[in-house]
């Protein structure tokens, strides 16, 4: 008896340099022949389209590949393993901007919300320690994002440290609260700014747990602690325009001090 062999998915992408009736069929019946099936296509970007493939025989998909570089009409712009931001530009038809030196960084503007909820709630389906630091300007959708991406996974979220309603500064937290498949919403500026020594301590629990930890105000919360920018695994900026300027100068908390 043959063994069965595992199905596995790829990303294509290609550009379109002449529009022909009926290109896509033809490459859609290409795939067919082969025994290729189509999970998801759509148009990402101007005259790009992507596509979520899904076969068990790796052979085709290198013979496909090679036949459509032959094609005049198309430029094969990506052929790989599909990774979240490929799943979630045929999802959304964009791309998620990306920060072309720093890779950790992923950039949105607040009329992306939806996307970034997407982003958010794929990255908190994982298991296991996520660090996201997420930046942003005071009421630009930071923690609303992160619930709603927590409600997206399927996750409860736990608040240590926030200012959404009134400047919260957790000290102890019920069992319940303390489960790895939560996720913890910190604020960077009150965790090291202006809290005490127990909620220092809880913090470092946290931090320490295989779970997933959001952190706005990530550079402060940085600079104020001995944690530093590897402990991060992603950098998320929200601004209410591609070119607002994401500073900390003029963000203070009219509280008195723990």
């Amino acid at each position: 008896m043959k063994p069965v062999k595992e199905v596995k998915e790829w990303y294509m992408e290609y550009k379109i340099h002449k529009n022909r009736p009926g290109l896509l069929g033809d490459i859609a019946s290409l795939m067919g022949m082969l025994d290729i099936n189509i999970v998801a296509i759509n148009g990402v970007e101007d005259r790009t389209r992507g596509m979520i493939l899904q076969t068990s025989d790796e052979e085709k998909i290198e013979l496909m590949g090679k036949m459509l570089n032959k094609v005049d009409n198309i430029t094969i712009n990506a052929f790989r393993t599909p990774k979240l931001v490929d799943r979630l530009a045929v999802r959304h038809g964009r791309y998620i901007e990306r920060d072309s030196d720093d890779h950790k960084t992923f950039r949105f503007v607040r009329d992306e919300l939806g996307l970034l909820v997407d982003f958010l709630g794929e990255i908190f389906k994982r298991d296991g320690n996520h660090v996201v630091g997420l930046r942003g300007m005071p009421r630009v959708g930071k923690t609303e994002s992160i619930i709603a991406g927590s409600v997206c996974s399927n996750k409860r979220w736990t608040f240590v440290s926030s200012t959404l309603l009134r400047q919260t500064v957790r000290s102890q937290m019920s069992e319940d609260e303390m489960s790895p498949n939560n996720i913890f919403i910190i604020d960077g500026i009150v965790s090291t700014i202006r809290s005490n020594e127990k909620h220092h301590d809880l913090l470092q629990t946290i931090m320490a747990m295989p779970s997933t930890k959001v952190i706005e105000h990530p550079d402060i919360f940085i600079r104020e602690s001995s944690y530093t920018y590897d402990d991060f695994d992603y950098f998320i900026e929200l601004r209410n325009t591609p070119d607002e300027e994401i500073n900390y100068e003029n963000i203070t908390y009219s509280v008195d001090p723990f």
